[in-house]
């Protein structure tokens, strides 16, 4: 079972089983060479400011996060082939299925939450 992340400021869900990418190799594979994830999956990168989608073959929404898990940047159904820009405050990135960004009102400033850290 992985992670599951609130949107604290929302009420919603945004992910019940996500997986951590915290080393070189895991942030680099990322979710590169998976079927598509699907609502209630995600990736968490840490550290990480910008994503690409080079060899991807599913688009995927992109949830910029500081240190405190604020949200500071958001992509929305971000294409195979494309490159997210530079978020100078973030320090990760919570990969989702596209729509989640929109399907749960996901906004900048936006306080997200690790619910098992809550536990």
């Amino acid at each position: 079972m992985g992670l599951c992340f609130k949107n604290q400021t929302r009420g919603t869900t945004l992910a019940t089983d996500a997986r951590v990418a915290d080393s070189f190799a895991s942030r680099l594979r990322g979710l590169l060479y998976s079927k598509p994830i699907v609502a209630g999956q995600g990736l968490l990168l840490k550290p990480c400011n910008s994503i690409h989608m080079i060899g991807m073959t599913y688009p995927i929404d992109a949830i910029f996060l500081d240190d405190d898990y604020k949200v500071v940047g958001l992509v929305d159904d971000i294409q195979p082939m494309q490159v997210s820009k530079v978020y100078k405050e973030a320090r990760a990135c919570l990969e989702l299925p596209s729509g989640t960004i929109s399907s749960t009102g996901t906004q900048l400033g936006d306080q997200l939450v690790n619910a098992i850290e809550l536990k």
